[in-house]
């Protein structure tokens, strides 16, 4: 039994519980389905040091998705193939590895290239925080930020399958134990940080192990840590590889924009101004800069009208995005969407918006509808 700690946000008052609540030796204290009715039980839950089962808490995530007769839509076919990482990553020691993450990286790429701006949106957004799931999710999402940074930079195919592989697997070795760090609200114990500074080599352990011998996606994984000037670790380099270098700032900027129990996401642009200062301006973080632009979907923003809109589509410049209108002008919410270019003078942009409640609480499909 993998216990991990409960986290507030994940109780709902009044609706019953979709896994056992449990104290720190895994006993039952709360059984699946019971009905939690007021918050001071909760904070009781809390003092107590309470724990659910990661394996019960996968098994809901996967039970709450919708089972109607709709064609699936891109939206769908995200969140499908988030599960489908998570029992690829589970099959790295059975015996066909390597080619069963060739077939899904290349399917994800397939899947990118379908619709960048709605796997940049789900990526950004991140409508259903799932903080214990955050090793599957920051690795999805990291690799689709890698495949379009490669795609800008003129990568050929098999490098750019190289990149999405390697970060599709930087944190093999502690996949549980990241979505441990996103949502206990403290900082990382000195047995967590251990773990942390060991697992690029024991990642490229297992993928050795498992028949991986593509030099360039595992010095990627190996030194994806690594810093110009010797400040990242584990050896400490002062040169790392350039698809290292390119792996580091994505995953660095999808690390920024994801919220953890013990604070919120950061904002696109600060981690964008992170990137450029990491790279010094470089190449690597002017393809992130560019592919995403200021303004990337997903983000929450004021427009010159009044109204407030979701970016739905990128645009024709980094800071003139295509937004949809959830309000009118003065601010209240409305039925029915509006599609606003904010290249015109009267729906520009004039602030990112950092409380997304109010979008949060919208379909995609409401701002996309259903794509096939």
């Amino acid at each position: 039994m993998e216990l991990l700690r409960l986290v507030q946000s994940q109780v709902r008052l009044g609706a019953p519980l979709p896994w056992g609540v449990r104290d720190e030796a895994g006993v039952l204290l709360l059984a699946r389905g019971h009905v939690v009715v007021d918050d001071d039980q909760v904070q009781a839950l809390l003092r107590r040091g309470a724990c659910v089962d990661l394996r019960e808490v996968k098994a809901a995530a996967r039970a709450a998705q919708p089972r109607d007769a709709r064609p699936p839509n891109l939206f769908d076919q995200w969140e499908k193939t988030l599960w489908r990482l998570d029992l690829l990553l589970k099959s790295l020691a059975d015996r066909g590895f390597p080619a069963r993450i060739d077939e899904f990286a290349a399917s994800l790429v397939a899947l990118i290239e379908r619709d960048p701006d709605i796997g940049i949106f789900l990526s950004v957004r991140k409508d259903r925080p799932r903080m214990m799931l955050y090793g599957l999710t920051h690795s999805l999402h990291t690799a689709l930020l890698c495949c379009l940074m490669a795609r800008r930079l003129g990568w050929s195919a098999a490098r750019t399958q190289s990149l999405v592989k390697a970060a599709l697997t930087m944190n093999i070795a502690m996949l549980d134990l990241q979505g441990r760090l996103a949502a206990q609200g403290v900082p990382a114990m000195p047995p967590q940080l251990e773990l942390v500074a060991q697992h690029p080599q024991q990642a490229v352990e297992l993928l050795e192990a498992a028949g991986i011998d593509d030099a360039e996606w595992l010095q990627a994984v190996a030194e994806h840590h690594e810093c110009p000037g010797g400040r990242g670790y584990p050896g400490g380099l002062r040169d790392p590889c350039e698809m290292a270098w390119a792996l580091r700032l994505a995953d660095v900027f999808m690390a920024r924009i994801s919220p953890r129990g013990s604070r919120p996401a950061i904002s696109a642009q600060e981690a964008a101004r992170h990137v450029f200062r990491e790279d010094g301006g470089g190449p690597l973080a002017m393809a992130i800069i560019k592919e995403l632009g200021i303004y990337p979907p997903g983000e929450f923003v004021q427009l010159k009208s009044g109204e407030r809109a979701v970016v739905v589509r990128r645009g024709d410049s980094a800071s003139t995005p295509i937004a949809a209108s959830i309000t009118d002008r003065s601010g209240m919410p409305v039925v029915h969407t509006t599609r606003r270019d904010t290249a015109c003078q009267e729906f520009a942009i004039v602030a990112a918006l950092p409380d997304k409640s109010l979008a949060a609480r919208l379909l995609p499909e409401r701002l996309y509808g259903l794509p096939a």
